[in-house]
């Protein structure tokens, strides 16, 4: 996928207030416009400049694009995939797109923008009650397992009188129920936009994801992860005791395991009323070669196992 660097695209600072973002999209409008304009490829350069002003003018989309470009050195072009959680920690208060606007630009604005969480229109019945916002929050594994208590800051963006982003911090404690899962959404009653004319307040929806993990995968109730074992332990057989996400449990390990083994732990991925599966991938680890008692015991092997690990090749 391709990254856009929407302040190129309209030739501006990254620093550019509200009204020059405008001035520079109301020029490059009148000179791509496919009506007016004679350039050869006036409607793509249209569609970039609606995408990049669609993007910069509004400050809850401008301040998470601005925050993905701190997080690596990006260029225009090149290959890109968003790092995990690049969106964490800003409190949105509409939603960034609906799916056509999505599918009328580039697959870097879909995949930023496209997949957002919906809150209820700030339209239409309840035009008085506070709007609801959300927010998506970065979690470890192991809370899914214990539950916890977690006090989070976000960030809501808006707009100061110079027309430039400013952040406003909302601090709250929040319980982490056991058993939440990736994408799963919290509802926070009355935790949204504040109410007008005494009506109640909107809701916050926080999503659910979890940050990056030394051992474990997550996919939704189910866990990954990968088991080392020595030789001996997959060719013979073993149990073993290795530590989970929720203590320690004995794993047996068949004779004759192959490198990439599955083995399923019932149960014992992300607790629900369905819990997930435990899904350990062995991984055989060679002792290293330490003295030279240690390189006979591998001279041995090669001498007395009739063993060819390219039989499959052909050779």
């Amino acid at each position: 996928m391709e990254f856009k660097d929407y302040y190129k695209i309209l030739g501006i600072a990254r620093e550019a207030t509200a009204d020059e973002i405008k001035k520079a999209f109301r020029g490059l409008a009148r000179k791509y416009h496919p009506d007016v304009s004679k350039e050869a490829n006036a409607e793509e350069k249209m569609k970039e400049v609606n995408e990049a002003y669609t993007v910069l003018s509004d400050p809850e989309k401008r301040a998470a694009y601005d925050n993905l470009g701190q997080g690596g050195n990006f260029q225009s072009g090149s290959g890109f995939q968003p790092p995990p959680g690049w969106d964490a920690g800003f409190e949105f208060s509409h939603t960034h797109s609906d799916g056509s606007q999505a599918a009328d630009f580039s697959d870097f604005f879909a995949e930023l923008f496209g997949k957002q969480m919906r809150g209820r229109s700030p339209y239409g019945e309840h035009k008085m009650q506070g709007n609801d916002h959300h927010a998506k929050i970065m979690l470890d594994l192991e809370d899914a397992y214990h539950g916890a208590t977690r006090s989070l800051t976000l960030r809501a963006p808006k707009l100061d009188n110079q027309g430039r982003v400013i952040f406003a911090d909302h601090t709250l404690n929040i319980r982490i129920p056991k058993g939440v899962h990736a994408e799963q959404v919290i509802r926070l009653a009355g935790q949204g936009g504040p109410g007008m004319a005494g009506e109640k307040a909107g809701d916050l929806f926080l999503q659910i994801q979890f940050n990056p993990h030394s051992r474990y995968r997550a996919d939704n109730k189910d866990v990954y992860a990968s088991l080392p074992v020595a030789p001996w332990e997959a060719a013979l057989g073993a149990t073993i005791k290795i530590p989970v996400p929720d203590g320690f449990v004995e794993v047996r390990v068949p004779e004759n395991s192959q490198p990439g083994r599955k083995l399923r732990l019932k149960g014992r991925g992300i607790p629900a009323a369905i819990p997930g599966d435990l899904y350990l991938l062995l991984e055989i680890v060679l002792p290293p070669v330490m003295s030279d008692k240690e390189r006979g015991i591998y001279q041995t092997m090669a001498r007395e196992f009739a063993f060819n690990p390219r039989q499959n090749l052909g050779v």
